[in-house]
């Protein structure tokens, strides 16, 4: 369990807090510039807070080490660039490094690694060159190199950008199923239909200030995406029109 209270960090977080744990897919939602990406670093404990808590498992985030941050939270940034041609099963094993396995992989490390590829349908580009991948290729690799990790729950920044809706709802599903199996996802996202079909709980964020924390039929609303993002929309069953800006 990650829980955060009263998080403030310069002018770019303000009061904030949630949590996220086993058995929720949580999306964060909010604008360009409101602080989503400087607010999962404050809950990773990858940035120490002005003000307020952040624990992982009960400890202060800013205490937990490395090695053990990684085995409780994998953490998917935005950038995740590959800077040399390892074969995309060397790059899901880095998910193991928090356990101290090196070199070959053996026993359950292995078994880990293997899990996460089959579960990520890359069996057949298990041997292939990581920087000859597609962009849907690649993401992948990177969240099955998440799940090796085997952590209980999975940060993930943006993990859909720049993907065609076929590999956005494709890696969404993964993520579904990875939390459907007992685990639990925060996953920062831009495209209000994808949130509105994935998600288990939805926090809205606006200039550094959890404005909204709840589900989807709770906080879909046309008057807070309004407040959130500046821009007329329609909700419906079918999803959601922006039909213009305020």
């Amino acid at each position: 369990m990650i829980r955060a209270e009263g998080l403030r960090y310069g002018a770019i977080i303000a009061d904030a807090g949630l949590s996220v744990g086993p058995g929720e897919l949580v999306v964060l939602l909010g604008p360009n510039g409101a602080g989503k990406t400087t607010l999962l670093r404050l809950l990773l404990g990858l940035l120490a807070p002005d003000a307020g808590s952040t624990t992982i498992d009960g400890i202060p985030a800013t205490d937990v080490g490395p090695a053990e941050r990684a085995r409780a939270v994998s953490y998917l940034p935005q950038a995740r660039p590959v800077a040399w041609p390892a074969r995309v099963r060397d790059i899901v094993a880095l998910g193991r490094f928090a356990y101290g396995a090196g070199g070959r992989l053996r026993g359950q490390d292995a078994a880990a690694v293997d899990r996460a590829i089959a579960a990520c349908d890359l069996d057949a580009l298990a041997t292939r060159a990581a920087d000859t991948l597609s962009g849907g290729e690649a993401a992948r690799m990177h969240l099955a190199r998440a799940l090796a990790a085997e952590a209980p729950v999975i940060v993930a920044d943006e993990p859909v950008v720049s993907l065609d809706p076929r590999h956005q709802h494709r890696l969404l599903a993964l993520l579904a199923n990875f939390v459907a199996s007992g685990g639990g996802a925060l996953v920062v996202l831009h495209d209000l239909d994808l949130a509105a079909r994935y998600a288990d709980r939805l926090v809205w964020i606006a200039d550094g200030r959890i404005v909204a924390d709840g589900s989807v039929a709770e906080t879909m609303t046309a008057d807070l995406i309004a407040q959130v993002y500046g821009v007329r929309a329609r909700v419906t069953a079918d999803g959601v029109m922006v039909t213009g800006t305020l």
